[in-house]
């Protein structure tokens, strides 16, 4: 299948050998988003999805590189509208098993303010370059990119901050940060991006989807060039899905939610090897 170029993400390949294969080498998906948007471009209405995802490079507490995934789209909402449903749907899941306060709703800036004391949208790097050589884990910050220094401050000083008792909802991420959402019109150094919370666990990623096929273009180019430079491998264009772009893509919203931490909160589970039959050590 068509891959996301994210410079973020690392899909997994194989090789497919089979009549009438024209690109042997295939990846298996990130998330179900570029084929789901091509349906969404063709006309399905609303839809949504639960499946499992690949990615490379990641394990730890609640990452392991095979994963369940729910997904869906809602054709003519706003984001601010998907993110009370995205709050809502958490609380209700979550309710059998712990009592949460009503959900917050609070910008990224905001949250770097109170917490790191910067304002991502002007610091200077040389300011996050100090900021993240001063914190807990000290590291040599030298090669690391504008966005690289502001992830690692937040999931350092703010993640640990956000409450346990409820659902915290993190929007207008930087633009630089938009991967496939629009920017706001208000303000367009930032994006419709939204992330959901509850505590330092991340369970959702939506976004006001970004519809313009030019503009979506420009991103991949970009991404392939970061890619490039980083020496990360490099996947094919995604040129069926930019064709489904340019056919057009009705005004949505959209958001992935991982169902195996959503699974573990209400369980109680420590980690994600604790709901998964196989783990990566032992598949």
């Amino acid at each position: 299948a068509e891959t996301t170029l994210d410079l973020h993400l690392e899909p997994l390949n194989s090789r497919v050998d089979a009549p009438g294969i024209e690109r042997p080498r295939m990846y298996l998906q990130t998330s179900p988003e570029l084929a789901m948007k091509r349906l969404l471009a063709a006309g399905s209405g609303s839809i949504y999805q639960v499946c499992k995802a690949f990615r490379g490079g990641e394990r730890g507490r609640w990452h392991n590189p095979e994963f369940t995934i729910l997904e869906w789209y809602r054709l003519g909402w706003d984001v601010h509208r998907l993110m009370r449903e995205v709050a809502a749907l958490i609380e209700t899941l979550l309710a059998g098993s712990r009592k949460l306060e009503p959900a917050t709703y609070v910008s990224y800036a905001d949250l770097m303010r109170r917490h790191a004391g910067i304002d991502p949208h002007e610091a200077p790097i040389e300011v996050l370059r100090r900021a993240v050589e001063d914190g807990p884990s000290p590291v040599d910050t030298s090669s690391l990119s504008r966005d690289d220094l502001l992830s690692r401050l937040f999931g350092e000083r703010v993640e640990p901050r956000l409450a346990p008792d409820r659902v915290s909802v993190v929007f207008d991420y930087p633009a630089s940060q938009a991967a496939m959402a629009r920017l706001n019109a208000s303000d367009p150094r930032t994006a419709e991006r939204f992330e959901a919370y509850v505590g330092d666990i991340e369970l959702a990623n939506g976004y006001g989807e970004l519809c313009d096929p030019a503009e979506q273009r420009r991103r991949v180019e970009r991404d392939l060039a970061n890619r490039r430079r980083n020496g990360r491998p490099l996947p094919p264009t995604p040129s069926r899905f930019l064709a489904a772009l340019e056919s057009g893509l009705p005004r949505c919203a959209g958001v992935a939610l991982g169902f195996d931490r959503l699974l573990g909160l209400e369980l109680g589970a420590g980690s994600i090897d604790e709901l998964i039959s196989f783990p990566i050590e032992r598949a």
